[in-house]
Protein backbone atom coordinates (compact mmCIF):
# COMPACT_ATOMS: atom_id res chain seq x y z
CA UNK A 1 0.00 0.00 0.00
CA UNK A 2 1.51 3.73 -0.34
CA UNK A 3 0.20 5.61 2.15
CA UNK A 4 0.18 9.68 2.48
CA UNK A 5 0.75 11.66 5.53
CA UNK A 6 -0.28 14.98 5.24
CA UNK A 7 1.89 16.51 8.65
CA UNK A 8 3.93 13.58 8.22
CA UNK A 9 7.06 15.41 10.24
CA UNK A 10 4.71 16.44 13.49
CA UNK A 11 4.54 14.23 16.44
CA UNK A 12 1.98 11.76 15.47
CA UNK A 13 2.44 11.49 11.75
CA UNK A 14 5.92 10.71 12.30
CA UNK A 15 4.85 7.82 14.48
CA UNK A 16 2.62 6.88 12.05
CA UNK A 17 4.90 6.89 9.10
CA UNK A 18 7.51 4.85 10.59
CA UNK A 19 4.71 2.26 11.69
CA UNK A 20 3.61 1.64 7.93
CA UNK A 21 7.21 1.69 7.14
CA UNK A 22 7.46 -0.98 9.36
CA UNK A 23 4.91 -3.06 7.65
CA UNK A 24 6.48 -2.91 4.51
CA UNK A 25 4.14 0.10 2.76
CA UNK A 26 5.74 2.93 0.95
CA UNK A 27 4.82 6.17 3.08
CA UNK A 28 5.05 9.73 1.13
CA UNK A 29 5.18 12.51 3.80
CA UNK A 30 4.40 16.67 3.32
CA UNK A 31 5.06 18.91 5.99
CA UNK A 32 5.79 22.65 5.55
CA UNK A 33 7.71 22.58 9.29
CA UNK A 34 5.18 25.06 11.12
CA UNK A 35 4.75 22.61 14.09
CA UNK A 36 6.46 19.64 12.79
CA UNK A 37 10.22 19.22 12.71
CA UNK A 38 12.92 18.01 10.45
CA UNK A 39 14.41 15.28 13.62
CA UNK A 40 10.98 13.35 14.01
CA UNK A 41 11.70 11.50 10.60
CA UNK A 42 15.98 11.09 11.19
CA UNK A 43 15.35 7.19 11.76
CA UNK A 44 13.25 7.04 8.46
CA UNK A 45 15.54 8.86 6.26
CA UNK A 46 17.47 7.03 3.33
CA UNK A 47 15.05 4.49 3.50
CA UNK A 48 13.56 3.54 0.05
CA UNK A 49 9.92 3.47 1.59
CA UNK A 50 9.73 6.48 2.75
CA UNK A 51 9.93 10.09 0.77
CA UNK A 52 9.67 13.33 1.74
CA UNK A 53 8.74 16.76 1.02
CA UNK A 54 8.84 20.50 2.81
CA UNK A 55 6.01 22.11 1.41
CA UNK A 56 2.49 23.50 2.49
CA UNK A 57 -0.59 21.32 1.37
CA UNK A 58 -2.04 24.49 -0.19
CA UNK A 59 0.59 23.65 -3.10
CA UNK A 60 -2.23 22.24 -4.71
CA UNK A 61 -0.18 20.81 -7.99
CA UNK A 62 2.17 18.69 -5.73
CA UNK A 63 -0.47 17.68 -3.18
CA UNK A 64 -2.65 16.82 -6.17
CA UNK A 65 0.70 14.69 -7.63
CA UNK A 66 1.23 12.92 -4.39
CA UNK A 67 -2.41 12.12 -3.54
CA UNK A 68 -2.38 10.20 -7.38
CA UNK A 69 0.65 8.44 -6.16
CA UNK A 70 -1.06 6.97 -3.07
CA UNK A 71 -3.97 4.60 -2.02
CA UNK A 72 -4.99 6.60 1.29
CA UNK A 73 -4.56 10.01 2.59
CA UNK A 74 -3.75 10.20 6.00
CA UNK A 75 -4.89 14.54 6.86
CA UNK A 76 -3.14 15.06 9.81
CA UNK A 77 -1.63 18.76 9.32
CA UNK A 78 -3.49 21.48 11.12
CA UNK A 79 -3.17 24.42 13.70
CA UNK A 80 -2.66 22.53 16.89
CA UNK A 81 -1.94 23.70 20.45
CA UNK A 82 -3.72 25.92 22.41
CA UNK A 83 -1.15 29.04 22.80
CA UNK A 84 -1.22 28.69 19.39
CA UNK A 85 -4.42 28.85 19.10
CA UNK A 86 -5.52 32.01 21.06
CA UNK A 87 -2.35 33.87 19.48
CA UNK A 88 -2.98 33.07 16.12
CA UNK A 89 -6.40 32.60 15.56
CA UNK A 90 -6.44 33.56 11.77
CA UNK A 91 -3.86 31.19 10.77
CA UNK A 92 -5.43 28.45 12.90
CA UNK A 93 -8.99 29.18 11.03
CA UNK A 94 -7.09 29.37 7.66
CA UNK A 95 -5.01 26.30 8.11
CA UNK A 96 -7.17 23.71 8.71
CA UNK A 97 -10.29 24.38 7.50
CA UNK A 98 -8.59 25.49 3.64
CA UNK A 99 -5.98 22.64 3.91
CA UNK A 100 -8.47 20.42 4.88
CA UNK A 101 -10.71 21.63 1.57
CA UNK A 102 -7.84 20.83 -1.06
CA UNK A 103 -7.30 17.50 0.62
CA UNK A 104 -10.99 16.15 -0.09
CA UNK A 105 -10.93 17.85 -3.46
CA UNK A 106 -8.29 16.51 -4.94
CA UNK A 107 -8.59 12.77 -3.19
CA UNK A 108 -12.30 12.87 -4.82
CA UNK A 109 -10.68 13.02 -8.73
CA UNK A 110 -9.68 9.64 -8.11
CA UNK A 111 -11.75 8.58 -4.82
CA UNK A 112 -8.93 8.09 -2.72
CA UNK A 113 -9.74 6.98 0.96
CA UNK A 114 -9.09 9.96 3.28
CA UNK A 115 -8.92 9.58 7.60
CA UNK A 116 -9.24 12.98 8.99
CA UNK A 117 -7.57 13.69 11.47
CA UNK A 118 -10.61 15.48 14.28
CA UNK A 119 -9.67 16.61 18.19
CA UNK A 120 -11.97 15.84 21.37
CA UNK A 121 -12.04 19.70 21.18
CA UNK A 122 -15.35 19.44 18.99
CA UNK A 123 -17.37 18.78 21.74
CA UNK A 124 -16.54 22.31 23.33
CA UNK A 125 -18.79 22.69 26.71
CA UNK A 126 -20.70 19.64 26.51
CA UNK A 127 -20.76 17.87 29.89
CA UNK A 128 -22.29 14.64 28.98
CA UNK A 129 -19.33 12.49 29.81
CA UNK A 130 -18.33 9.97 28.75
CA UNK A 131 -18.52 12.33 25.06
CA UNK A 132 -20.44 9.55 22.31
CA UNK A 133 -19.68 10.44 18.78
CA UNK A 134 -23.60 11.58 18.28
CA UNK A 135 -23.08 13.72 21.12
CA UNK A 136 -23.86 17.08 20.29
CA UNK A 137 -20.78 19.72 20.44
CA UNK A 138 -21.57 23.03 22.21
CA UNK A 139 -19.42 25.64 21.55
CA UNK A 140 -18.72 28.96 23.10
CA UNK A 141 -19.38 32.38 21.87
CA UNK A 142 -17.47 33.88 18.84
CA UNK A 143 -16.19 36.48 20.54
CA UNK A 144 -14.58 33.86 22.42
CA UNK A 145 -11.22 33.22 20.01
CA UNK A 146 -10.68 29.36 22.26
CA UNK A 147 -13.27 28.14 20.17
CA UNK A 148 -11.97 28.99 16.94
CA UNK A 149 -10.09 25.03 16.64
CA UNK A 150 -12.84 23.26 17.84
CA UNK A 151 -15.22 25.45 15.52
CA UNK A 152 -12.83 24.68 12.49
CA UNK A 153 -12.13 20.88 13.02
CA UNK A 154 -15.88 20.88 13.30
CA UNK A 155 -16.43 21.97 9.89
CA UNK A 156 -13.38 20.05 8.62
CA UNK A 157 -15.88 16.97 9.64
CA UNK A 158 -19.31 18.51 8.41
CA UNK A 159 -17.03 18.88 4.84
CA UNK A 160 -15.55 15.81 5.30
CA UNK A 161 -18.76 13.74 5.62
CA UNK A 162 -20.61 16.05 2.87
CA UNK A 163 -17.75 14.06 0.40
CA UNK A 164 -18.76 10.95 0.98
CA UNK A 165 -22.81 11.77 0.82
CA UNK A 166 -22.60 13.46 -1.69
CA UNK A 167 -19.60 12.28 -3.84
CA UNK A 168 -19.01 8.91 -2.22
CA UNK A 169 -15.82 9.61 -1.49
CA UNK A 170 -14.75 7.21 1.36
CA UNK A 171 -13.51 9.01 4.20
CA UNK A 172 -13.03 7.98 7.92
CA UNK A 173 -13.17 10.75 11.09
CA UNK A 174 -11.04 10.47 14.03
CA UNK A 175 -11.09 12.52 17.31
CA UNK A 176 -8.01 12.30 19.19
CA UNK A 177 -8.13 12.86 23.24
CA UNK A 178 -5.11 14.49 24.15
CA UNK A 179 -2.39 12.26 22.83
CA UNK A 180 1.23 12.05 24.19
CA UNK A 181 4.54 10.66 24.19
CA UNK A 182 8.22 11.04 22.50
CA UNK A 183 8.58 13.74 20.37
CA UNK A 184 5.68 15.86 21.38
CA UNK A 185 6.82 19.29 21.78
CA UNK A 186 6.00 21.42 24.75
CA UNK A 187 6.17 25.10 23.25
CA UNK A 188 2.66 24.97 21.85
CA UNK A 189 0.75 24.11 24.97
CA UNK A 190 1.05 20.59 25.45
CA UNK A 191 0.93 19.76 29.56
CA UNK A 192 2.38 17.01 29.81
CA UNK A 193 5.53 17.67 28.09
CA UNK A 194 5.73 21.06 29.43
CA UNK A 195 5.23 19.70 33.26
CA UNK A 196 7.91 17.23 32.60
CA UNK A 197 10.49 19.92 31.33
CA UNK A 198 9.63 22.48 34.10
CA UNK A 199 10.18 19.58 36.56
CA UNK A 200 13.27 18.64 34.83
CA UNK A 201 14.62 22.01 34.57
CA UNK A 202 13.77 23.19 38.20
CA UNK A 203 11.03 25.75 37.05
CA UNK A 204 7.98 26.44 38.16
CA UNK A 205 5.41 24.00 36.91
CA UNK A 206 2.67 26.19 35.84
CA UNK A 207 -1.25 24.96 36.01
CA UNK A 208 -3.35 27.13 34.22
CA UNK A 209 -6.69 27.93 35.54
CA UNK A 210 -7.92 25.64 38.53
CA UNK A 211 -6.58 23.07 38.15
CA UNK A 212 -9.29 20.90 38.99
CA UNK A 213 -10.23 19.96 35.00
CA UNK A 214 -9.70 17.14 34.43
CA UNK A 215 -8.15 14.93 30.60
CA UNK A 216 -7.46 11.77 29.86
CA UNK A 217 -4.14 10.84 28.06
CA UNK A 218 -3.54 8.19 25.14
CA UNK A 219 0.18 7.12 24.63
CA UNK A 220 0.79 7.97 20.98
CA UNK A 221 1.66 3.85 19.56
CA UNK A 222 -2.29 2.75 20.96
CA UNK A 223 -3.24 5.67 18.78
CA UNK A 224 -1.30 4.81 15.93
CA UNK A 225 -2.41 0.86 16.55
CA UNK A 226 -6.02 2.14 15.19
CA UNK A 227 -4.89 4.20 12.61
CA UNK A 228 -3.20 1.45 10.78
CA UNK A 229 -5.66 -0.78 11.00
CA UNK A 230 -8.49 1.62 9.33
CA UNK A 231 -8.09 0.47 5.90
CA UNK A 232 -8.71 -2.48 6.04
CA UNK A 233 -12.47 -1.71 7.71
CA UNK A 234 -15.03 -0.87 5.29
CA UNK A 235 -17.18 -0.39 8.18
CA UNK A 236 -14.63 2.68 9.03
CA UNK A 237 -16.43 4.68 6.05
CA UNK A 238 -18.40 7.74 6.20
CA UNK A 239 -18.21 7.49 10.28
CA UNK A 240 -16.53 9.43 13.33
CA UNK A 241 -14.79 7.44 15.98
CA UNK A 242 -13.09 8.23 18.98
CA UNK A 243 -9.56 7.34 20.02
CA UNK A 244 -8.57 8.14 23.71
CA UNK A 245 -8.11 6.69 27.23
CA UNK A 246 -11.26 6.49 29.40
CA UNK A 247 -9.46 7.10 32.55
CA UNK A 248 -9.26 10.77 33.71
CA UNK A 249 -7.24 12.95 35.93
CA UNK A 250 -6.74 16.45 37.11
CA UNK A 251 -4.26 18.65 35.47
CA UNK A 252 -3.24 19.55 39.19
CA UNK A 253 -2.85 16.01 40.39
CA UNK A 254 -0.99 15.78 36.80
CA UNK A 255 1.31 18.20 38.04
CA UNK A 256 1.61 16.52 41.44
CA UNK A 257 2.71 13.04 39.96
CA UNK A 258 4.97 14.28 37.91
CA UNK A 259 6.61 16.41 40.10
CA UNK A 260 6.72 13.20 42.69
CA UNK A 261 7.97 10.75 39.31
CA UNK A 262 10.91 13.00 38.62
CA UNK A 263 12.01 14.01 41.74
CA UNK A 264 11.52 17.51 41.26
CA UNK A 265 11.77 20.30 43.81
CA UNK A 266 9.85 22.41 41.35
CA UNK A 267 6.88 24.38 42.95
CA UNK A 268 3.50 24.06 41.44
CA UNK A 269 1.86 27.71 40.91
CA UNK A 270 -1.45 28.04 39.64
CA UNK A 271 -1.69 30.73 36.74
CA UNK A 272 -5.35 32.46 36.09
CA UNK A 273 -6.49 31.60 32.71
CA UNK A 274 -6.69 35.31 31.76
CA UNK A 275 -3.27 35.95 32.56
CA UNK A 276 -1.70 33.32 30.55
CA UNK A 277 -3.88 33.69 27.83
CA UNK A 278 -6.46 35.78 26.94
CA UNK A 279 -9.57 37.83 29.09
CA UNK A 280 -12.40 35.73 29.26
CA UNK A 281 -10.98 32.29 28.32
CA UNK A 282 -12.72 29.55 28.83
CA UNK A 283 -11.87 25.69 28.96
CA UNK A 284 -13.47 22.57 28.89
CA UNK A 285 -13.90 21.11 32.55
CA UNK A 286 -13.21 17.29 31.53
CA UNK A 287 -12.71 15.11 28.38
CA UNK A 288 -13.15 11.69 28.25
CA UNK A 289 -14.39 9.11 25.36
CA UNK A 290 -16.50 6.69 24.97
CA UNK A 291 -15.17 4.14 23.28
CA UNK A 292 -17.86 1.47 22.55
CA UNK A 293 -17.91 2.47 18.90
CA UNK A 294 -14.26 1.87 18.36
CA UNK A 295 -14.07 -1.01 20.34
CA UNK A 296 -16.52 -2.73 18.12
CA UNK A 297 -14.82 -1.64 14.79
CA UNK A 298 -11.39 -3.05 15.91
CA UNK A 299 -11.57 -4.38 19.57
CA UNK A 300 -9.28 -1.46 20.73
CA UNK A 301 -8.38 -1.69 24.20
CA UNK A 302 -5.96 1.18 25.10
CA UNK A 303 -2.52 -0.76 26.44
CA UNK A 304 -0.64 1.82 28.15
CA UNK A 305 -1.70 3.70 31.28
CA UNK A 306 -0.68 6.90 32.40
CA UNK A 307 2.22 6.17 35.29
CA UNK A 308 4.32 4.48 31.89
CA UNK A 309 3.26 7.40 29.53
CA UNK A 310 4.42 9.47 32.07
CA UNK A 311 7.51 7.22 32.40
CA UNK A 312 8.28 7.12 28.56
CA UNK A 313 7.90 10.85 28.53
CA UNK A 314 10.40 11.58 31.61
CA UNK A 315 13.42 9.10 29.69
CA UNK A 316 12.46 11.02 26.66
CA UNK A 317 12.98 14.38 28.03
CA UNK A 318 15.70 13.40 29.82
CA UNK A 319 17.72 12.69 26.44
CA UNK A 320 17.96 16.29 26.00
CA UNK A 321 14.91 16.33 23.64
CA UNK A 322 11.82 18.38 23.42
Amino acid sequence: MRVLITGGMGFIGSHLAEAFVAEGHEVYAIDDLSTGSIDNIDRLKGNPKFHYTVDTIENEPLLAELIDRCDIVYHLAAAVGVRLIVEEPVRTIETNVHGTEVVLKHANKKKKMVVIASTSEVYGKNTAVPFREDADLVMGATVKHRWAYACSKAIDEFLALAYWKERKLPVTIVRFFNTVGPRQASRYGMVLPTFVRQALSGAPITVFGPGTQSRSFTYVSDVIGVLTKLPNEPKAIGEVFNIGNSNEITIQALAEKVKQMTGSQSPIVNIPYEDAFDSGFEDMPRRVPDLTKINALVGYEPKVQLEEMITRVIEYSRLGKD
